[in-house]
């Protein structure tokens, strides 16, 4: 059982936790952001194009309703607005990775003075450029 306890505090401690709550705060914030880029910026000029259209009210209906009986419908319009939705999420987030992917390609490159260097990348940096001297001269030696 002490062990056990030791593990969840080291796990705690040491950042994992943490660092999954940091993300799960992170997502959630991003979450309410992609929400309103899709319904007040990307949807209204759609409606725009569809002459208003509400997509939501679209359905295809099977049985019509009377006293006593509901309706049967299939709601492929909320399937068009629940695609749209993700199509606008999805190319969000490509669209924000792809940028903190150029940031991160730009701040790894030890070549780059514009930006410093991470000190775990300029310590591989330099052990590569060691190994590729000893190589030399050990294919001069030859």
């Amino acid at each position: 059982m002490r062990n056990f306890i030791n593990e969840f505090k080291n796990f705690a401690v040491k950042g994992n936790m943490i660092d999954m709550a940091v993300g799960i705060i992170i997502g959630t914030a991003f979450n309410n952001v992609v929400n309103v880029l899709v319904k007040k910026v990307a949807l209204p000029p759609l409606s725009l194009l569809t002459d208003g259209v509400n997509f939501k009210n679209k359905k295809y209906i099977l049985r019509e309703a009377s006293e006593g009986i509901e309706e049967v419908a299939i709601g492929y319009g909320e399937l068009i607005e629940v695609l749209i939705d993700f199509t606008v999420i999805a190319f969000t987030i490509f669209v924000v990775i792809k940028v903190m992917n150029r940031f991160k390609a730009k701040a790894e490159d030890p070549k780059d003075e514009a930006v410093e260097t991470p000190k775990n990348i300029e310590l591989l940096a330099n052990i590569e450029q060691l190994l590729e001297e000893q190589n030399a001269l050990l294919k001069k030696a030859e």
